[in-house]
């Protein structure tokens, strides 16, 4: 029978744990920008109280657990904002509707197109088709 010593049951458990450490690191991004979800849409969002908004002027409940970052990519408290009116993206719970997590664009993020916003995103007509003669 072999005996595990302080010191080499240390080294082994170092081992053991480096390719979990580097298996959870994650690339970094470019400065100044942010790894925003797919998930995530772009809207104008109005905070009316510590409980509701106005997401693209339609209300919205914010969840107990909203997250809000600020360009500089901090977080701010919902209340801070009462009565602005910011561009954002924002991420919805899926079950509940409600807002989770919004980020605050900065002006070259918010030229940036994404989905939810007011940019065209296809090409797609839907005027009639010409009549044949």
């Amino acid at each position: 029978m072999t005996r595990c010593t302080p010191l080499s049951a240390l080294a082994l458990a170092a081992a053991l744990a480096l390719p979990l450490a580097a298996g959870a690191q994650q690339a970094p991004t470019p400065a100044g920008q942010r790894p925003f979800p797919p998930a995530a849409l772009r809207g104008s969002l109005k905070i009316v109280n510590t409980a509701e908004a106005e997401l693209n002027g339609k209300a919205i409940r914010l969840a107990p657990g909203l997250r809000i970052f600020n360009p500089q990519n901090a977080l701010v408290f919902a209340h801070s904002l009462a009565g602005q009116s910011v561009k954002v993206n924002y991420v919805t719970e899926a079950s509940t509707g409600m807002l989770l997590t919004a980020w605050i664009l900065t002006e070259a993020e918010a030229r940036q197109p994404r989905k939810g916003d007011d940019a065209i995103i296809t090409n797609i007509r839907t005027e009639p088709a010409a009549t044949p003669r």
